[in-house]
């Protein structure tokens, strides 16, 4: 990696709530920018491999991203620890500029197939698996513990913003001048975050001092004892087991299941698409809800609670009686698997030690990015055999188990957020 300008340390001023603080919105803004990067970088991808190769190629190539991303994730988090997650951000930030700039002069220069396509996602997914666990680190370090809810809050306000925004700006790009165009676009967004992160100031912690964290041994002495500063805390260990129990419960009906549902109900393409736009809304509805009030009491007990609630309401989607209940139930998860998620984010930053913010994030991400994304072509395969709803019920019954960890650990139970 490339050093980076040092950007002068100063003090983050916490009497001032997150939403009013120009210091904190400069960071929103470059991650909004890069997330709408992000998903004009995937749209144009998939077209451009779709239009480059045959469909089993075209997949082929999306998946790649995947391999590099849950392999090297872990090691993220080390770097991100080690160099400070503001510099690798940025770093990865160019990368990924520079990456989608090279496949589009290729594209526009001529039609090179599909290996560019292919190099292109696996230099996404490896740069991701430095860029997610420094972004999770990123928060505690520009505003004050007691803000950090609603700075989850607005991320995840961002997050929907970029989705909502960047697939029609995607797909105006590959319109008006095909997927190169469209790499060039999302190339832009991306770079416009690099100046807003560099003006963006953040305060050393002071468990960061040494940089590591670890026990000696180079990196992989840093990992495991990243590892084991996890399985030793009384919060972090079933908070942990909790998300990637919910993840894997979660993603393969939502990402898979509910597209199957939409066919088997006649609900066709429109129907699949007011479910889904339930479940955006109820999960934007979360993120404003932690961004508006900051802080919510009983934040263990909420989260373990709202998690279970997504998991009845997962189970009793395929049993909606019409597409107005349907889309009334996924507003239902998106509103409290939300706010599980945006609570579960809050906790883990704010019981995690400094020094292991970035290793903390990774493993939290390896579950949500790694792990979970396998449970969709089983979720795929078992309602082939035997339906939508034992599939939804059996992976409700996963999450409803993740709520169950939750509650069963003391210390996660009666865990708070800061005042």
């Amino acid at each position: 990696m490339t050093a980076t300008p040092a950007t002068p340390v100063a003090p983050v001023a916490p009497a001032r709530a997150a939403h009013r603080d120009p210091n904190v919105l400069r960071w929103l803004g470059a991650y909004t920018s890069s997330m709408i990067g992000d998903n004009i970088y995937y749209l144009a991808l998939s077209w451009a491999a779709v239009r480059s190769g045959t469909p089993a190629q075209a997949g082929l190539v999306m998946a790649l991203s995947a391999l590099p991303r849950a392999v090297l994730m872990l090691g993220g988090g080390v770097l991100a620890d080690r160099l400070g997650p503001r510099r690798v951000v940025i770093v990865s930030d160019l990368v990924r500029c520079g990456a989608a700039l090279a496949v589009a002069a290729l594209l526009f220069l001529g039609s090179p197939g599909l290996w560019p396509l292919a190099v292109l996602a696996l230099v996404f997914g490896a740069v991701d698996a430095v860029f997610v666990p420094a972004v999770g680190a990123m928060p505690p370090r520009i505003t004050a513990p007691d803000q950090l809810a609603r700075v989850q809050g607005m991320r995840g306000l961002a997050t929907r913003c970029a989705s909502v925004i960047g697939a029609p700006l995607g797909g105006l790009g590959i319109a008006l001048g095909g997927a190169a165009a469209a790499f060039g676009a999302a190339a832009l967004l991306i770079a416009v975050s690099v100046p807003l992160l560099m003006a963006v100031r953040v305060r050393r912690l002071p468990e960061t001092e040494d940089g590591t964290g670890g026990d000696g041994g180079g990196a992989r002495g840093e990992l495991r004892a990243g590892l084991r500063y996890i399985r030793r805390h009384p919060v972090l260990a079933p908070l942990m087991l909790a998300i990637a129990l919910g993840d894997l419960g979660f993603v393969g009906p939502l990402n898979v299941g509910v597209a199957l549902l939409a066919d088997e109900r006649g609900w066709g393409a429109s129907g699949l698409g007011w479910v889904i736009a339930g479940f955006s809304v109820g999960a934007g509805a979360a993120s404003l809800l932690l961004t508006a009030r900051g802080r919510l009491p009983y934040a263990g007990r909420l989260a373990a609670y709202s998690l279970l609630g997504g998991a009845v309401a997962i189970g009793t989607l395929p049993y909606a009686p019409g597409l107005l209940a349907a889309v009334g139930t996924a507003l239902a998860i998106g509103l409290l698997a939300g706010l599980s998620g945006v609570l579960c984010s809050a906790l883990l930053q704010t019981h995690t030690e400094p020094a292991y913010l970035g290793r903390v994030t990774s493993v939290a991400m390896l579950a949500a990015l790694g792990l979970a994304p396998l449970a969709m072509p089983v979720a795929a395969a078992a309602i082939g055999v035997w339906g939508t709803g034992p599939v939804f019920v059996v992976s409700a019954a996963v999450c409803a188990l993740g709520a169950a960890v939750a509650l069963a650990a003391r210390p996660l139970r009666h865990a708070e957020l800061p005042r």
